[in-house]
């Protein structure tokens, strides 16, 4: 954001993505328990339904463009449904998400007011579910993130607001891009695709072995907060470093072959560094594995003997999150109706959340 100032600017400086220190750590600390594996996984049989609402148009055709078809809008209502917004309000967060995330197209002169206006309103919106959840708890993350209080600190408006919007941005483009890039991968491996519909118990090694392998986060920037020395070589205080996260995805000290791409290998000890790590460790990722851990194995059922069908687009290799603008694929049409096999949940879901016919309900029609 340098160059920039004014709302958009001061924004982004107040991120959790942005701070450092014990500000941060206090803001991680608030808010990390309203991110638990568990209550992620509250929300696993809503992604099959959007998932396979998704694929129901596509699956008899025999083909599709996979990023404008499916991965495009498969987030954005996640994201309504873990803030608790009312299904006709998917549009304006998806609107909003597009035009925040103008702040990447190199082109800020001509994109500064629509991202304003977005923000402003996205704002707006969400301080009126704040209101309502401090007089009305409900299941949703805003309440759970109201509710957390340790040592009497809690969060204040601004901070949950901020969080609610870090949640829409860091949850929307990341995941539309990671489910393209995994896709385009394992349309590649045709064996690997097929082994994933017979066995959807495959789909947590999948996505850690395609997110490894093809990750939409290939880097990071980070600034040296005092004088490192690294390998001989020493970084000033003040250094400003793009840390390649796809290299040591591949380092061979830890993945044995690591330019094989293979979906049953044995997880190493050491994670996948797409998410980050250290103090910025994505605080989303329960959340993001859940969403592809889901789609994956449905996608793989329901659209049998996948591969490309031309070639694929790529963002440019300088976009912060990387991957297809274009995925043409083309595969074996279902005229069946498969899609009730592709419901049998990945993982282990509480009891309650499978009971939550009221959250399949109001997205039923929704528009794809």
């Amino acid at each position: 954001m340098a160059g920039v100032e004014g709302p958009v600017a001061e924004r982004q400086q107040r991120s959790i993505l942005a701070t450092e220190g014990g500000e941060h750590t206090r803001l991680r600390r608030l808010a990390s328990p309203a991110f638990t594996p568990r209550a992620t996984d509250k929300l696993r049989p809503f992604m099959r339904h959007v998932i396979n609402e998704l694929v129901d148009p596509v699956a008899p055709t025999g083909r599709c463009e996979l990023v404008e078809d499916i991965c495009e809008p498969y987030p954005i209502p996640i994201i309504c449904e873990l803030l608790d917004a009312p299904k006709q309000d998917w549009k304006l967060f998806s609107d909003w998400a597009t035009d925040i995330f103008r702040i990447f197209n190199n082109d800020i002169a001509n994109d500064l007011d629509a991202i304003e206006a977005a923000m402003a309103q996205l704002d707006k919106y969400v301080r009126t579910m704040i209101d309502q959840r401090r007089n009305h708890p409900a299941e949703d993350l805003l309440s759970r993130m109201i509710a957390v209080e340790e040592q009497g600190d809690r969060m204040s408006t601004d901070e949950l607001v901020m969080m609610a919007e870090a949640v829409l941005m860091a949850g929307t483009d990341t995941t539309r891009n990671q489910l393209a890039c995994s896709v385009a991968l394992l349309a590649q491996h045709p064996d690997q695709w097929a082994a994933l519909a017979d066995d959807p118990g495959l789909a947590a090694q999948a996505v850690e072995e395609t997110m490894r392998h093809l990750g939409a986060v290939r880097s990071t920037l980070r600034v040296t907060a005092e004088d490192v020395d690294y390998q001989d070589v020493t970084f000033p205080t003040g250094t400003i470093l793009m840390v390649n996260l796809a290299a040591a995805n591949h380092d061979p000290q830890t993945w044995p072959d690591p330019h094989n791409f293979d979906i049953t290998r044995h997880p190493s000890s050491t994670p996948q560094m797409t998410f980050g790590s250290g103090i910025h460790y994505c605080l989303g990722a329960s959340l993001a594995r859940a969403e592809l851990q889901e789609a994956l194995p449905i996608l793989a059922r329901r659209l049998p003997d996948l591969h490309l069908d031309g070639p694929v687009e790529w963002k440019p290799p300088t976009a912060g999150i990387w991957g297809p603008t274009r995925l043409p694929l083309a595969f074996r049409p279902d005229v069946t109706g498969g899609r009730s096999s592709s419901y049998a949940a990945v993982t282990q879901v509480p009891p309650a959340a499978t009971t939550d016919g009221d959250r399949r309900e109001r997205w039923s029609s929704s528009p794809h």
